[in-house]
């Protein structure tokens, strides 16, 4: 059974920055793409960045340019660097496979407030 470690939030200014780091145990990581989640208050869980296993990158248009995911699959981890934060990027961040079928992670907590 997969297990997700996410990790690296907190609360930060609007235009400040945070890299969150997500590790995986238990499973082949490399052959899987990877995804950043959020999931707001009282909204649904969203997908944000995601990273081929090839290393193809693809973001939603709200954080586009503003966010970086990377891998290190010796590690077993994916990393999300998020600059220039807003408001409205408060949120639960979590990691999965992209289409999501691991078990949910704790995520960790993002808050963008001055």
């Amino acid at each position: 059974q997969v297990q997700l470690v996410e990790s690296g939030g907190g609360l930060v200014q609007p235009g400040g920055s945070l890299r969150l780091s997500c590790t995986a145990s238990g499973s082949i990581f490399s052959i899987y793409a990877m995804g950043w989640y959020r999931q707001a208050p009282g909204k649904q869980r969203e997908l944000v960045a995601v990273i081929t296993r090839g290393g193809g990158i693809t973001y939603a248009d709200s954080v586009k340019g503003r966010f970086t995911i990377s891998r290190a699959n010796d590690k077993k981890t994916v990393y999300l660097e998020m600059n220039s934060l807003k408001p409205e990027d408060t949120a639960v961040y979590y990691c999965n496979t992209d289409p999501a079928h691991w078990y949910w992670g704790q995520g960790t907590q993002v808050t963008v407030s001055s």
